[in-house]
């Protein structure tokens, strides 16, 4: 029987997320409680695979990139007797990793779990994770972005938040607020997903904590990002954090550092450039981060953004983005990330 997430929940709360393939037999004080979920320390997190979000009769699930199209993981695993969370976020709170493994494994050979796959032209994404604890963004983290908008070179990470208003899905439309800005932004990220808790860790170590990495943009509305000291209301409307549509596992990314990202607008391409160029590297921002706070299993942080967003051309060559504008944006071995503007 396939665990729903009130179901899995029940099984995490008596069993310390203890999945089909084993786990501890109950709580410790590895598993902290945050609002209604509990969340393991250290969750069975998969390895060596692709994952989405995507909606199945009206629910989300999770899925699985395959050589032969999308898999949907839920569904699959309950056609093969196998036990998983459906959805990422349950995976993050509970793990159930093992169990995923086994359900990709299995339906690359079973004829009943090939009905489960399907090409990705015909899904809705949503984003990679949907509630997320923590959304942290780094600001000025690209050196050729500090110097096209004439920025202080930081000497320590610019950290700003999102909520989880601003998550959006590959494929979808961001709902303009125009009643209230004009000056809307691109920023194709490198975001980083954690994959166990962090709290001052090395920046030896920093990476070891981190589960994987996907295509983001950290949209902006930059007259409303002026408006006052705090970046807040210019960086967190709903639909300004698109993230996705895969989540590709750290051992598949050895070198977050060294990764080509770009972004096109209706196919024009605007930014070009490489995770290289990075003032601070993916594992100096997660040990900084957790020297200040503790980071969990699913919270992400967009990495910054390198040069060429609109902000920074000169005043007279500055055509914001606009309701209809197509943006379509990628991170080397992450995939691409296409979202309207509506």
């Amino acid at each position: 029987m396939n665990l729903t997430r009130r179901t899995l929940l029940k099984v995490i709360g008596a069993t310390g997320g203890a999945t089909a393939t084993g786990g501890s037999a109950a709580l410790t004080d590895d598993s902290v409680r945050t609002g209604r979920h509990e969340r393991r320390a250290n969750p069975d997190l998969p390895r060596g695979l692709t994952l989405g979000t995507i909606r199945v009769n009206d629910q989300w699930r999770l899925a699985a990139k395959t050589e032969r199209g999308v898999l949907d993981v839920a569904g699959a695993a309950q056609a093969l007797g196998i036990e998983v969370p459906d959805t990422i976020d349950e995976m993050f709170r509970g793990g159930g990793g093992g169990a995923v493994e086994a359900t990709v494994q299995k339906a690359s050979t079973s004829d009943t779990a090939r009905n489960y796959i399907r090409a990705a032209s015909e899904l809705t994404f949503g984003p990679c994770l949907l509630e997320p604890e923590k959304i942290l963004m780094v600001g000025y983290n690209y050196r050729k972005h500090i110097a096209e908008v004439k920025a202080q070179v930081p000497t320590e990470p610019v950290l700003f938040n999102k909520f989880n208003n601003a998550l959006l899905g590959h494929g979808a439309t961001v709902p303009l607020p125009t009643q209230v800005s004009t000056e809307f932004d691109y920023e194709v990220e490198l975001v980083i997903v954690m994959g166990k808790t962090a709290r001052d860790i090395a920046e030896a170590d920093a990476l070891s904590f981190v589960a994987g990495y996907c295509t983001g943009n950290d949209f902006s509305a930059r007259d409303l990002q002026r408006r006052s000291t705090q970046f807040m209301l210019g960086k967190t409307p709903d639909g300004f954090a698109p993230l996705g549509p895969w989540l590709v596992s750290a051992d598949q990314i050895p070198n977050p550092n060294s990764l080509g990202l770009s972004c096109h607008v209706n196919g024009e391409r605007r930014q070009f450039s490489n995770t290289s160029d990075m003032l601070f590297s993916c594992a100096q921002i997660v040990s900084y981060i957790s020297r200040h706070m503790t980071l969990r299993p699913g919270d992400i942080v967009y990495t910054g953004t390198p040069e060429g967003v609109i902000q920074g051309y000169p005043p007279e060559r500055r055509v914001w983005l606009k309701p209809g504008d197509q943006i379509t944006c990628e991170v080397e071995k992450l995939g691409e990330l296409r979202f309207a503007l509506g």
